[in-house]
């Protein structure tokens, strides 16, 4: 006799079912950072997120799709934070870029994003759609939101004009830079990617702030 007081257990394959697309995404991640994506078979991934290859196609059916979500799942997040972030914030650009810029930029050059950089930057001229999706869905607007941040800074009078308006890049290049660094110069060379960071971005205020006050001066 069934207890009607009692709470009824959720049925696991229900569960497993709700968490399958996430399980299917870090377990496409984990085998990509260990083959790359071009050496990486459907059957790899199947195997590791522990389903059938066969259902791994009603979820995604090419390698292709299984990118893309890996891409929303891992980093379109993290760039739509950044871009709400910077139509949000209080702060002036400078202390944008010094304070919460800086976190999303070490934090992004140490996180599983840097996989997917490392793949793009290896493989992404065997893939030149692939590419260029990841260009409009995630590069642009990722350096369209450090456009906006920067011409804020201008119009409120805190930077100059600059060839920092044009490229926003300059922002984003030791990023790049420290995840290249870290996957493949840190075990022979260590290097302090945290600080370079910071150094990098002091040197383009030095370089664009208005009046060419340094930080602190009246």
């Amino acid at each position: 006799m069934v207890n009607k007081f009692m709470p009824v257990a959720k049925p696991r394959f229900r569960r497993r079912k709700e968490d399958r697309p996430r399980e299917i995404t870090e377990a496409a991640i984990a085998e990509f950072t260990e083959r790359g994506y071009d050496a990486t078979p459907m059957a790899a991934v199947a195997k590791r997120a522990g389903i059938s290859k066969g259902l791994l196609y009603v979820y995604f059916d090419t390698k292709e799709a299984l990118f893309k979500s890996v891409v929303r799942s891992f980093v379109a997040p993290q760039i739509e934070a950044l871009r709400e972030a910077i139509d949000t914030s209080p702060l002036s650009s400078e202390e944008f870029l010094r304070g919460p810029f800086l976190q999303f930029a070490r934090k992004l050059s140490k996180s599983r994003v840097r996989v997917l950089v490392r793949l793009m930057i290896a493989e992404a001229h065997k893939h030149p759609d692939l590419a260029r999706w990841y260009w409009e869905n995630v590069v642009s607007h990722g350096l369209d939101a450090l456009r906006t941040l920067i011409a804020r800074g201008v119009a409120r009078g805190e930077f100059r004009p600059s060839a920092l308006d044009r490229f926003p890049h300059l922002l984003v290049s030791p990023v790049l830079f420290s995840v290249v660094w870290a996957l493949v110069f840190q075990p022979h060379q260590k290097l302090d990617t945290d600080a370079l960071l910071a150094a990098h971005i002091d040197l383009l205020l030095d370089a664009i702030r208005a009046g060419g006050k340094t930080e602190g001066t009246a």
